[in-house]
């Protein structure tokens, strides 16, 4: 049986996500290609546990290291639990956010050199696994941390996080965008979520649809 694709949707707060895998879920249901919806952390019983612990509460609540610890451990049972054996069944997976988030965050948000740690602990628990494509919404820090205050959203806390670490993230996202070219695209979260979507059709059309 042909394995199913894992497409990855990442980006900086406010940049649009939900919104654009909720349409991309649209089109891939037109299409009649088979998915599933996940998140991270989340996925599953254990992810949507520690859920709670990393994305409410004090900013102050971790620091940078346990947070690694913490979204690899949810990681680990979203990959075993739900994302390997969906792929393994020929079904598409689509994740908010991924690996690519531990490191944007925790690796270079907190600018304490933290991307070293993030990338051992990844091949730990899922060795050379890696999405076939992730779609990278950008847009400046300021609008995207905007957008995200004026949502009805108790997961508040890293958007509390000081304007630095949310540049810094930003700034990481692209380059790992420009580090993995063929498996990353940079999509611009600017424009209407009409817009936004074809540029993400668009991609997909080129890149996956026929392998």
């Amino acid at each position: 049986m042909k394995k199913g694709h894992f497409i990855t949707f990442e980006g900086p707060d406010g940049c649009g996500k939900t919104t654009q895998i909720k349409l991309f879920a649209e089109y891939l249901t037109e299409k009649g290609i088979p998915f599933e919806l996940t998140r991270e952390p989340g996925g599953t019983v254990q992810g949507e546990e520690i859920r709670g612990l990393l994305l409410t509460g004090n900013k102050e609540r971790w620091d940078g290291q346990a947070e690694i610890l913490l979204f690899s451990a949810a990681r680990r049972m979203h990959l075993t639990k739900k994302i390997w054996p969906a792929l393994d069944k020929g079904i598409t997976v689509i994740s908010d956010r991924f690996a690519d988030a531990t490191r944007a965050y925790q690796g270079a948000g907190y600018g304490t050199g933290l991307i070293p740690m993030c990338q051992e602990v990844y091949r730990m628990i899922a060795g050379d696994f890696e999405p076939d494509l992730t779609f990278v919404l950008d847009l400046p820090v300021e609008e995207g941390l905007k957008r995200s205050r004026r949502l009805d959203n108790q997961e508040l806390r890293f958007e509390s996080m000081q304007l630095a670490f949310h540049q810094n993230l930003r700034q990481e996202y692209l380059k790992i965008a420009k580090e993995n070219p063929g498996r990353c695209m940079v999509v611009s979260a600017q424009g209407t979520p009409q817009e936004v979507q074809s540029r993400i059709r668009a991609v997909y059309e080129q890149r996956l649809k026929e392998k």
